[in-house]
């Protein structure tokens, strides 16, 4: 299938590596001009490069910039040119015991992982409501609808990402633009690795044997897996493109069957 993405211009917040990454390949393979965004600017560099060489005669550039600190986003924002897609994807994610969650922490997963999308959706919707089409993609997680007990501020960060992509999808009405959220479940990202890694080293196994252990301790999981990165990109990248223009306000299941709840 075409995803009629060619002469698309796309930015994927949070994307040098994990899941935005991997959004920042799909998009790019079919056609898109792709801005990759990441906090360190040499980090940024490698990741610019490597899609270069993965996606030959792709168009791919980067803009740095710390979602935690609102003057680089509107540094950023005052940097892009006209997009077509917006992939709301950076966030934080920590495992950590509700009693020890303190404000700042409340207050910093708010910031970065809310408020990244809000203030890039305020200054990029009314340019595409403008020119007449555009697709604003929030990549949120199951998280947000089955709150983890022991990440409740992850989770209720995910579920105030749903709301802002429900409220924003009402601005759209009647146009060619949409705006849909995306409820991905356990990914094997750069980031989850890295966690389970931590994880085997401190109890002497094998990642692989960590990695089966925790994916089985979910009972609801349809796929019996981690989900790939790129299973999630795939679905990002059909959600953004003019062949999914039907699909506007939604909350789009990408989540191995592990939610029970119909939304």
């Amino acid at each position: 299938m075409d995803l009629q993405l060619t002469g698309k211009t796309a930015f994927v917040s949070g994307s040098s590596r994990g899941i935005g990454y991997a959004t920042a390949k799909v998009l790019a393979g079919e056609g898109a001009d792709v801005i990759l965004n990441g906090r360190d600017p040499v980090k940024l560099t490698e990741a610019v490069e490597a899609l270069r060489r993965e996606v030959p005669g792709a168009s791919v550039s980067g803009v740095a910039a710390d979602f935690a600190v609102a003057d680089d986003v509107e540094r950023l924002c005052d940097q892009l040119p006209g997009v077509d897609i917006l992939v709301n994807n950076v966030g934080l994610f920590e495992l950590k015991p509700f009693e020890l969650i303190s404000d700042d922490d409340w207050r910093i997963y708010h910031e970065v992982n809310v408020l990244s999308g809000v203030r890039l959706a305020r200054r990029l919707l009314p340019g595409m409501l403008d020119r007449g089409w555009g697709r604003i993609v929030f990549v949120s997680s199951e998280s947000g609808v089955n709150v983890p007990a022991d990440m409740i501020h992850y989770g209720a960060s995910k579920t105030a990402m749903l709301a802002v992509g429900n409220g924003l999808a009402k601005l759209t009405k009647g146009t060619a633009v949409t705006v849909n959220s995306v409820l991905g479940g356990p990914t094997y990202s750069d980031g989850v690795a890295d966690t389970v890694k931590a994880l085997a080293g401190a109890q002497s196994i094998p990642e692989e044997q960590m990695k089966a252990a925790i994916i089985g301790t979910n009972q609801t999981t349809l796929l019996g897996r981690f989900i790939e990165p790129a299973e999630i990109a795939n679905a990002v990248t059909f959600i953004a493109s003019p062949v999914a223009s039907a699909i506007n306000g939604s909350a789009v299941r990408v989540d191995g069957g592990v939610l029970t709840t119909v939304l």
